[in-house]
């Protein structure tokens, strides 16, 4: 950044008073401070990267104490970029204010590939850390593999089920989808059946894999208890809410089986604990349920094909829960690969795993060409319902369908007045796209927030760049 930009960050601090996602200060008036290593992980770990400003002490109300040698203050941060894996290169800026000195380091996010970014004192697995609001989290085991696990493409889903035989399948499902294959492909028809095992992940070293195990067992619980969904029915908006009963639960269901059967059963369970209701037009009857089931049956399969299938993650079962006001579906395993979650039903993502996505797109039980997402979406605006959120939780994914009438949302100026308050404390495009319950924070900006920015009701940090990626929006 340059000098009055840093000067304006300064400014902007001492208005808000307090830290960010994105921004860390550090006091740095004695000496430079002797553990950057987490924050410099974790900025190099998310794709905003990260500022750091030097000189404000957060423990004195945010005082502008400065910096004790701006000069040897850079050479220490430098020294400690260099012990990060990969080594970090920070952008490094220096601004004097009223006789004292300020430093900023700008962190760069790092590519995805040479994630996670760790201090080498402690190893990858203790070293890495994560962004969380605005405190450094060691990454979780899960979370550093996930990044290891997408650097080397690993597929588990084809990784070897050794209790598993041929005699355990179901016979004549093996044999149709084997024919489904050689179905116009000669090449591949001309071989004999022991290798189009070998060749399409029936099989791998003559064993059975975990792809061929959730599609044609007819109990894959058998090797992996909790490959399941679990489906409870809440009588209230919260976990631990009761009916009037005392009942922590209306309903609540172990879906086992193969992936065909945990899906039609997971559709029966959403479907028994929602209501119908039964509209009039034009003389046509039409009985309607409380979720469109054509969007729940993609989020659940959606879960079931891109959910990770890894040892870290195989006693996590996929997750429904039905509240009062929502439905959520969640499933181990976060967003695969570069994908945002903006970016969802936009962009082709990188598939976690593509052999138990082709074999089912084989079978006709996925069609495999991207369209869940926008399906759900359609059929949300059909029902009238507001946008279904989609979140990325460290490890986890969710969908979230409401039953709330969008017109509820779009009419209401509360949503307004709510922003305001919540922007009190500088806010980035995620977490504004979050309190409002959005998908799509490029929607949330342009529907909610730029109304207000043009009112003057809300403020950016950044006014000169207003498409900035570490671009804070506030208000007075």
């Amino acid at each position: 950044m340059t000098t009055e930009e840093l000067k304006d960050k300064l400014k902007l601090i001492q208005k808000t008073k307090c830290e960010t996602g994105i921004l860390e200060l550090k006091s740095a008036h004695i000496d430079c401070p002797k553990r950057l290593y987490d924050t410099l992980s974790s900025f190099s770990n998310q794709d905003e990267g990260g500022t750091i400003i030097f000189g404000v002490d957060e423990k004195r109300d945010y005082e502008e104490c400065g910096v004790y040698d701006p000069q040897d203050l850079q050479k220490k941060i430098n020294e400690q970029c260099l012990q990060m894996e990969p080594i970090i290169r920070p952008l490094l800026t220096v601004v004097e204010k009223e006789g004292k000195f300020f430093v900023s380091a700008e962190i760069p996010g790092v590519d995805l590939a040479e994630r996670p970014v760790f201090y080498k004192g402690k190893g990858r697995l203790k070293g890495s850390y994560t962004r969380v609001g605005d405190s450094d989290e060691p990454m979780t085991e899960y979370e550093v593999y996930s990044y290891e696990a997408y650097r080397k493409k690993y597929q588990d889903d084809v990784r070897s089920v050794s209790r598993a035989t041929f005699t355990a399948l179901v016979k004549n499902d093996v044999t149709r989808y084997i024919e489904l294959l050689k179905a116009g492909k000669p090449h591949l028809a001309d071989l004999d059946d022991e290798e189009i095992c070998e060749l399409m992940s029936i099989t791998r070293d003559h064993q059975i894999t975990l792809s061929t195990v959730m599609i044609f067992s007819p109990y894959p619980q058998a090797y992996f208890p909790q490959l399941c969904i679990t489906a409870i029915s809440v009588p209230g908006r919260e976990l631990g809410e009761v009916g009037e009963m005392g009942e922590r639960f209306l309903d609540n269901e172990r879906i086992e089986g193969n992936i065909a059967n945990m899906l039609e059963e997971a559709l029966r369970f959403v479907k028994r604990n929602m209501k119908t209701k039964t509209i009039i037009r034009d003389g046509e009857r039409e009985d309607r349920t409380e979720y469109p089931l054509t969007a729940v049956r993609e989020a659940v399969i959606n879960a079931l094909v891109h959910r990770d299938y890894s040892i870290h993650t195989e006693g996590m079962p996929i997750q429904i829960q039905m509240f009062e006001d929502r439905m959520e579906i969640r499933n181990p395993g976060g967003i695969y690969g570069r994908l945002r979650i903006d970016q969802l039903g936009k962009m082709q993502p990188d598939t976690r795993n593509p052999v138990l996505a082709s074999a089912l797109e084989v079978l006709g039980i996925t069609e495999n060409r991207y369209s869940g997402i926008p399906t759900i979406r359609k059929e949300m605006e059909k029902y009238h319902l507001r946008e279904p959120v989609f979140l990325d939780e460290r490890g986890n994914f969710a969908v979230i369908f409401y039953k709330e009438q969008k017109e509820t949302i779009d009419e209401s100026s509360d949503a307004a007045e709510g922003l305001e308050l919540f922007c009190r404390t500088p806010r980035t495009r995620k977490e504004i796209c979050e309190y409002l319950g959005l998908s799509s924070a490029s929607y949330a900006i342009q529907k909610y927030v730029t109304p207000l920015v043009d009112s003057g009701k809300i403020k950016l940090s950044i006014p000169e760049k207003p498409r900035s990626p570490k671009q804070l929006y506030y208000s007075e």
